[in-house]
């Protein structure tokens, strides 16, 4: 009665798990983890009624032997008992590999899922922002407004007074500044045609100096982002390699994706599983039996350690990216000078919107933790 009371209490708590209802669309690794519950309660239940027939002939051998009168009767009830014993736990062994199996399959699932999302991080980080688009933008040498101010400058003033700016001193924002409101102090034209020159500029130039170093900030802390997550994309090719070799499969991650090997490491699994159930039957080999069992279970550990790594990315990814907007937001002039201000900072802010949204969808945790990754990692036998 006490295994038949833990095993309702263990399938209570995962169909309470099966019925946790997400706060954003499930993805394909939140149906992937229902999947995983759903099947392992299927093979929960499969073996109860196994079990549950076996218990109510082992009921009945024990009324018996309250009533057997001879000792052959006895003996031979015990030993009927001794075999249902026997039975029951090969169940509990074949239960245990069945969920085994059920949880390295899935976890492979969900290396293969994240690690599409890591590439297409890597894909998003690369397209998002480069230095030579943010230098583009930020800095007013760039604009051939300036340039024409410049070269008013340059048309207007004597020769003999003009100082002319080295190549690296001409690109620096602030020198370059600095020596065009000079010449346009010094040049010979009218002041009203000085005034509109500089009214036609005011808006590139208050937008450079106001955001030059934010604009900086978005693409340093972009590439630290990038690297970031290269990072991850190492961890989980190391993880792949550590989950893989117990069961005897060394091709690397990136190949057996690009070769659709998945099928070649199932396989390994079936040899690795069978070689198991059969160290189960042979007493003598039970160091060799738990050896195996804990080589399959560890990579399991390493996965749940490396969704938390991976959960604590997307979240600082979705961090910066809401100050990102926060800094492109921040030019205080915007209205004013709209007309004005570069196609590529409008396409900027609309990359971190886009961004945002797909950190929060495509990108988004994995939300399993706590009681409900234990459940799910290491099956409901945890409980019995």
């Amino acid at each position: 009665m006490k295994k038949r009371y833990k095993y309702f209490i263990g399938l209570w708590l995962i169909m309470t798990i099966s019925q946790v209802s997400y706060a954003a669309p499930p993805d394909q690794i939140d149906k992937l983890l229902r999947q995983w519950v759903t099947e392992t309660r299927n093979i929960q239940q499969k073996y109860h009624q196994k079990k549950s027939l076996i218990y109510q002939q082992i009921y009945h051998i024990n009324t018996r032997l309250t009533k057997s009168l001879t000792t052959e009767e006895k003996v031979n009830l015990l030993v009927q008992k001794d075999l249902l014993r026997q039975q029951l736990q090969n169940l509990a062994d074949a239960e245990k590999s069945d969920i085994q199996k059920i949880r390295y399959l899935k976890g492979l699932s969900i290396i293969k899922l994240l690690y599409e999302k890591v590439l297409s991080l890597d894909h998003h980080f690369s397209s998002l922002v480069t230095f030579n688009e943010i230098n583009k933008i930020s800095n007013p040498t760039n604009y051939p407004e300036f340039e024409k101010v410049r070269e008013l400058i340059k048309q207007k003033s004597s020769k003999k007074n003009q100082l002319k700016l080295t190549n690296l001193l001409g690109q620096n924002m602030y020198t370059a500044t600095i020596d065009m409101f000079i010449g346009l102090f010094n040049a010979d034209a009218n002041p009203k045609e000085k005034e509109a020159e500089l009214k036609n500029i005011q808006c590139i130039l208050d937008f450079t100096l106001r955001m030059n170093n934010d604009l900086k900030t978005i693409y340093f802390e972009t590439s630290f982002l990038q690297k970031s997550n290269l990072k991850i994309k190492q961890n989980i090719e190391n993880l792949f390699k550590l989950y893989t070799k117990p069961i005897g499969y060394y091709t690397p991650l990136k190949d057996c994706r690009a070769n659709d090997d998945w099928d070649a490491v199932r396989e390994k699994l079936n040899t690795y599983l069978d070689k198991k159930q059969q160290l189960a039957q042979d007493s003598t080999k039970i160091f060799s039996y738990q050896r195996m069992i804990i080589n399959l279970n560890f990579p399991i550990d390493r996965l749940l350690q490396f969704i938390n790594e991976y959960n604590i990315f997307i979240d600082q990814g979705v961090q910066y990216y809401q100050k990102f907007k926060i800094i492109l937001n921040s030019y205080e002039n915007q209205r004013q000078c709209s007309s004005s201000l570069p196609i590529e900072y409008t396409k900027l802010k609309s990359d971190i919107d886009i961004a945002i949204e797909k950190f929060n969808t495509a990108y988004r945790p994995v939300e399993i933790n706590g009681t409900k990754m234990k459940q799910l990692l290491y099956g409901i036998n945890e409980y019995e």
